[in-house]
């Protein structure tokens, strides 16, 4: 895609999706993501909720076999609804990432 392409379709957003592109713009540029973390020795060094061991990745595999929110929230209770919005949006903007990561663990 090119920048031209880019700047008709972030125009055409309504303000609360441009707020939201600029919020993940800026997350992306600062390399923060609130509530993820990397550490090299957890997890392989997957992106993962802060202060836990759950991937990033395993979630997004988890949404992708039809477990909901609800569900995923019942099943651990020490995470919250904010966590789950950090992890869709730091796997929105690290697909490959977590693509890789899916693969790497379904080979295993």
């Amino acid at each position: 895609m090119i920048l031209q392409e880019l700047e008709t379709q972030l125009l055409a957003l309504t303000p609360t999706e441009k707020a939201e592109a600029i919020r993940l713009l800026t997350q992306s540029l600062n390399n923060s993501w609130p509530g993820i973390t990397k550490t090299p020795d957890v997890c392989g060094g997957d992106a993962c909720i802060a202060k836990t061991r759950i991937p990033v990745w395993g979630l997004v595999e988890s949404r992708r076999l039809g477990i909901t929110e609800s569900e995923l929230l019942n099943d651990y209770p020490h995470i919250t609804a904010t966590d789950l919005v950090n992890v869709w949006s730091y796997a929105n903007a690290h697909l490959d990432e977590i693509e890789a990561a899916i693969k790497k663990n379904q080979e295993a």
